[in-house]
């Protein structure tokens, strides 16, 4: 069906600008952007519906290119102990942490996992979500992690999103391995990887380098075998402390690096040269009261692509709202709303190895757009909690707030 859609102002995002179209008019078919410019200037085309969308601002759907959405149990417990002074350091070597939610997610049935990330996913589809990430790397054996991306799988299945998995079992040292990160290490490489990705059950491997995860040499073991199975890396680096990990991210051409709140001017150079995004997570940042900021202005200066997202997770970034991280981008990493805005579309799709395809409103990208009732782009970074009304359209056709 080939579908006219036209009164209506277009923020494009091509090339990760506003790149604003007045008085403009989408032709979409096939779930593609056939047409796309001023409606005084539409083609000839035999369009079988014709929508009004009555002056609003229309923007590609948003991205949310870092979660955890899959998981078990709840961590407010710990929550409160960190308001009280306790670090994620100190919960971590006490059990807590990533290691709690491990025994939980184990625990849970796929069908229980499933039922609790939808409600989650439905939340931020609610804020304009039509494309999302998902980690596992809370299960940390192979059953585990299996039982969750097939959650995330059937979650792109049964809900109208567009979903990538990410294999993040080098999360955390699972307590069967106490004190054998690099045995661990071999297990990932050696057996859990090639049979999840043979299973069809991975888009991308990630892993967490940190000193209280893993090193850069056991990272690099399992961008190692990623490699040889054909799957593009991300990395969790830079977060607590500068251990480069960025800098060996871009080595191995890695689609993202994601934090970067320690990263280097020369960790940002390797960045640019090898075309990996930044994905900074305001939510954790603020969750955890960090103080120390990315380095904004290194970014900027050498040319980095610089995503945003929510890193929703249970432990240390609870966010159930990407346009609430586009406020935090703008009021805690000083990004302006125009930079936020590229952060949740055009960029996140690129996080993904998507940018061919998603994230701007361009002839022969996928349909996913938003028609929001605002006054300005501005406003979706602009207004704090909320439903915006708006419109939402996932491959050429309407669908349900």
């Amino acid at each position: 069906m080939r579908t006219l859609w036209q009164h209506c102002h277009v923020a494009t995002m091509a090339g990760g600008r506003y790149s604003v179209i007045e008085d403009a008019a989408i032709v979409t078919s096939a779930g593609l952007i056939e047409w796309i410019g001023p409606r005084d200037d539409v083609p000839p085309v035999a369009a079988d519906r014709i929508v009004d969308l009555g002056g609003a601002w229309v923007t590609p759907g948003l991205i949310d290119c870092h979660t955890h959405a899959v998981f078990g149990g709840n961590r407010s417990g710990e929550f409160e102990q960190r308001l009280q002074g306790v670090s994620y350091a100190e919960t971590a070597a006490q059990g807590g942490g990533i290691a709690s939610t491990v025994r939980a997610t184990r625990a849970a049935s796929e069908d229980e996992l499933f039922a609790s990330a939808r409600q989650r996913v439905q939340a931020l589809m609610r804020d304009g979500l039509t494309c999302i990430e998902i980690k596992s790397g809370y299960g940390l054996d192979l059953a585990c992690e299996r039982k969750m991306l097939r959650v995330a799988r059937r979650l792109g299945e049964e809900l109208p999103i567009s979903v990538r998995t990410t294999c993040l079992a080098a999360h955390a040292l699972p307590p069967e391995y106490a004190g054998r990160a690099d045995d661990y290490i071999s297990h990932i490489c050696e057996q859990m990887l090639p049979v999840l990705a043979a299973e069809g059950l991975v888009d991308a491997v990630d892993a967490f380098c940190e000193h209280l995860a893993f090193s850069p040499a056991q990272v690099e073991r399992v961008f190692i075998k990623a490699h040889e199975l054909g799957l593009p890396v991300k990395l969790h680096a830079e977060q607590l402390s500068s251990l480069h990990g960025s800098s060996l991210a871009a080595r191995y051409q890695a689609l993202s690096a994601d934090h970067l709140e320690f990263m280097t001017e020369e960790d940002a150079i390797a960045m640019a040269k090898a075309g990996t995004v930044a994905v900074l997570l305001p939510g954790a940042f603020y969750f955890l009261r960090e103080t120390q900021l990315p380095p904004m202005d290194a970014l900027r200066r050498h040319g980095v692509k610089i995503a945003l997202a929510t890193d929703l997770n249970p432990g240390t970034s609870p966010g159930l709202s990407l346009r609430l991280m586009l406020n935090m981008g703008c009021t805690l990493f000083r990004m302006t709303p125009e930079e936020a805005l590229a952060g949740v579309t055009l960029h996140a799709a690129t996080a993904l190895g998507m940018g061919d395809s998603h994230g701007s409103l361009e002839e022969g990208k996928v349909a996913d757009f938003i028609a929001w009732q605002i006054d300005r782009p501005a406003d979706l970074a602009y207004w704090l909690g909320g439903e915006l009304p708006k419109r939402v359209v996932r491959l050429g056709h309407e669908i349900s707030n």
